[in-house]
């Protein structure tokens, strides 16, 4: 076998390995992850950090999450980010955030299906024990909170190996 065919499979065998690697990477990468590798949820990812909850949407789960943008914190009155963050508040930081968990994985088509099969809206309970309401508004699936407050699903489905992330502009309330 000459130089140049050698060569030549070593390069493939590199490729192959660099294939086999990103790919393998993109199967282990759970719910924490995705939202770590997302620009617009490092205020979400600041407080899931803060929260400890961490270990707990890195579990097997699977998880259904409905995940505020740092321009939905924004939304939020000035100084709650920071009065969240709060060591002292964590109860109620952990509390906001496991109302945005639901447990088991819901991608866009069986929401939108659960939607249509009970007459426009479809309650949801949160793995911090309350309601949301999710219904129809033309074709955007919108989040009803139990204070009243909506969000609407921006993007859906980014899969996680323990569930997947729907991306929603406000922030939920319980």
């Amino acid at each position: 076998m000459n130089t140049k065919k050698i060569l030549s499979l070593v390069v493939l065998g590199f490729a192959f390995l660099a294939t086999v690697n990103t790919f393998a990477q993109k199967a282990t990468t759970n719910i924490v992850g995705v939202a770590v590798g997302s620009a617009d949820h490092s205020t979400l990812v600041a407080a899931v950090k803060a929260s400890g909850l961490v270990e707990t949407l890195s579990s097997k789960g699977p998880f259904t999450v409905f995940a505020p943008t740092n321009e939905a914190f924004s939304k939020l009155p000035k100084g709650t980010i920071e009065s969240l963050l709060d060591p002292a508040n964590l109860k109620t930081l952990q509390s906001i955030l496991t109302y945005h968990v639901i447990a088991g994985k819901l991608d866009s088509k069986s929401v939108v299906e659960a939607i249509k099969a009970n007459n426009g809206t479809v309650t949801l309970t949160t793995v911090q024990g309350e309601k949301l309401v999710a219904s129809l508004k033309g074709t955007n699936v919108i989040i009803t909170d139990e204070k009243g407050g909506i969000a609407t699903v921006t993007a859906v489905d980014l899969e996680a190996t323990n569930g997947v992330i729907h991306v929603i502009n406000s922030v939920l309330m319980p």
